[in-house]
């Protein structure tokens, strides 16, 4: 049975039944590695789609959602509408599946078929979710308030701008494309954050190819015009790089045979490697390939300019300053914080920091009832020695000045974790149990420790803070955490279920965000793929390419994006990919 009868027959025998049992599916679905998938249901009913807001809706808390990406998405499958009153602000009206924007550049799948429209997510909440297509311009963190423009340039009556007050305002907007003021970037190279990103590129790679076979050019215009530049070794710049090696080799070359042998495509990696948060051995078998596959990979490259003709970069190890034509470049090089929020961070204290910094339940620092989550912040772990002596205190019940190893086990749980750290750092140094940090100076057990000794043990438990990726796994695994305290806010707000308070009494109301890391993929082409995954992994290869496809077809938003993804793949392996410019 292929995949696409498997899911059709699926979509069939499922949709009788309730909700739960659907997202039970997809759930198992997806146990296999990535983020998590946003909910759908197979049927609708079109009647629940009218938008009301009563006496009773005015009475709730007002939940402003900033952002229809990932986090924001995920936050809104979870949460429990009939408790708040929703508003959701974004300027595009549709979720995009971003792990396969690659895919689009190069027609393997197409841009309609990994997005699904918001309102289409939204009206399964029986009209309890309000959509504003629109770009928050301006947070008053102090009145609580949103200034929102509507961007689309027409020529519609009505005023663009609009304010939106809130009591709980979610921050999950994403990042925009970090230039780190490189000059001519902006102006000369293309990004591909977005699906807009990407089919231009789709365009602009057929147009250096029509323009390749015109008559009249020399042999060197016509490798300037087919050398495509990919700035940044990352996931999304290889996974690009190898779409469009396939895309040359499988479908271009043989409708523009006359300059089949003159395409070049370059990676420019500023570090000594590409992918370099990914395991050694991907990192060597994707440099490896990629060499067989005639892609050019120029490690320890700084591009310091960019023209309309030529990229000028600065080779690390010999310090030369070298200048490259090409015809076409991609800016592939990390994410930076938008400029609305920028402002954000100014007005609540944190105007020195690069993105917004979130305490380990998500909530903005400095400022009340404000979350944020995915691309657009970061969360600031709470080091273990700011507070210990606080924990100290509490651990030594009888006030002797010591603890002893019942002490410490009966206060590890809740310092694991309030501090995931020193579950890090015990698994750096292959320690079987906490206990095993009870020594002395010498490396004896002991049976109490003091004041200083605790402090021995745990004084390396720091270096092993780290910030989160910027993936789509982290954002959607936040934007469900977030939902779940939502919908457990009044509940538990006499009954905490998080750990103990070291500084004060009682515990926290909530247990704090912990990230699940359920592996990554790197697609390199030719059918074969790396991926990483839990329990230290590694699989490479042609089998990796097919788990790659049923993950990521199974994490697709809706059954119907799910359905066009995978016959996008079945029409490409039957027919190959559509050249036209459209």
């Amino acid at each position: 049975m292929t995949i696409l009868s498997f899911f059709t027959r699926a979509s069939r025998a499922f949709n009788g039944y309730p909700a739960s049992s659907k997202l039970l599916l997809l759930c198992t679905l997806s146990l296999s590695g990535g983020g998590v998938v946003a909910y759908s249901e197979a049927q609708v009913d079109a009647s629940k789609t009218s938008v009301q807001v009563n006496e009773k809706d005015c009475k709730k808390k007002r939940v402003v959602v900033l952002g229809t990406g990932w986090a924001g998405i995920s936050f809104l499958k979870d949460l429990d509408v009939s408790a708040y009153d929703v508003q959701v602000v974004s300027p595009r009206n549709y979720f995009a599946f971003t792990p396969l924007l690659p895919s689009v550049t190069c027609g393997t799948v197409e841009a309609r078929s990994i997005v699904e429209p918001v309102r289409n997510i939204i009206k399964k909440r029986n009209g309890e979710i309000q959509f504003w297509e629109a770009e928050c311009m301006k947070i008053d963190a102090a009145n609580k308030k949103l200034l929102c423009r509507y961007t689309v340039e027409n020529n519609l009556v009505g005023n663009d701008e609009f304010t939106l007050e809130y009591d709980y305002l979610v921050i999950a907007v994403g990042a925009q494309v970090n230039t780190f003021n490189t000059p001519g970037v902006l102006e000369n190279c293309h990004f591909l954050k977005e699906v807009e990103d990407a089919q231009k590129i789709r365009r602009s790679v057929i147009d250096c190819f029509e323009k390749a076979v015109l008559p009249g050019l020399s042999e060197e215009e016509r490798r300037i015009n087919l050398h495509f530049v990919i700035v940044g070794g990352g996931p999304t710049g290889v996974e690009f790089a190898a779409e469009l090696h396939d895309f040359v080799q499988e479908d271009l070359v043989n409708l523009y045979p006359s300059v089949k042998d003159l395409v070049k495509i370059t990676v420019i990696q500023s570090g000594d490697h590409i992918l370099n948060m990914f395991d050694e051995r991907i990192s060597s078998f994707a440099e490896q390939k990629f060499r067989r596959d005639g892609i050019e990979v120029q490690t320890g490259s700084r591009v310091i300019s960019v023209s309309d003709k030529e990229i000028t970069m600065k080779l690390k190890a010999k310090g030369e300053i070298c200048s490259v034509p090409h015809g076409l470049v991609v800016w592939s090089t990390g994410v930076e914080t938008r400029p609305f929020v920028k402002d954000f961070m100014g007005q609540i204290g944190q105007a020195n920091r690069r993105v917004l910094a979130t305490d380990e339940w998500l909530r903005v620092k400095g400022c009340e009832d404000v979350y944020a989550l995915g691309d657009c912040a970061t969360i600031n772990q709470r080091k273990v020695m700011e507070d210990i002596a606080a924990i100290f205190k509490a651990a030594d019940k009888d006030n002797s000045g010591f603890l002893t190893v019942e002490e410490f086990k009966d206060v590890i749980d809740d310092i694991l974790e309030r501090y995931p750290q020193v579950e890090h750092y015990l698994k750096s140094k292959h320690l079987r149990d906490v206990t095993d940090l009870m020594k002395d100076s010498e490396g004896n057990d002991i049976d109490k420790v003091d004041i200083e000794g605790f402090k021995l043990a745990l004084c390396q438990a720091d270096s092993q803070v780290k910030n989160l990726p910027a993936t789509a796994q982290v954002a959607a695994q936040q934007g469900a955490y977030l939902s779940k305290c939502f919908n457990r806010k009044y509940k538990w707000k006499d009954n905490p279920e998080g750990p103990r308070r070291f500084r004060g009494s009682g515990r926290h109301q909530f247990h704090p965000f912990q990230y699940k890391h359920l592996g990554q993929f790197a697609p390199l082409g030719g059918e074969q793929a790396a991926a990483e995954l839990p329990g230290d992994w590694v699989s490479m290869g042609r089998s990796t390419q097919w788990l790659w496809y049923s993950v990521y077809a199974s994490k697709q938003v809706s059954w119907r994006t799910r359905v066009l993804v995978v016959s996008d793949w079945t029409r490409r392996f039957i027919f190959g990919r559509d050249s036209s410019r459209i």
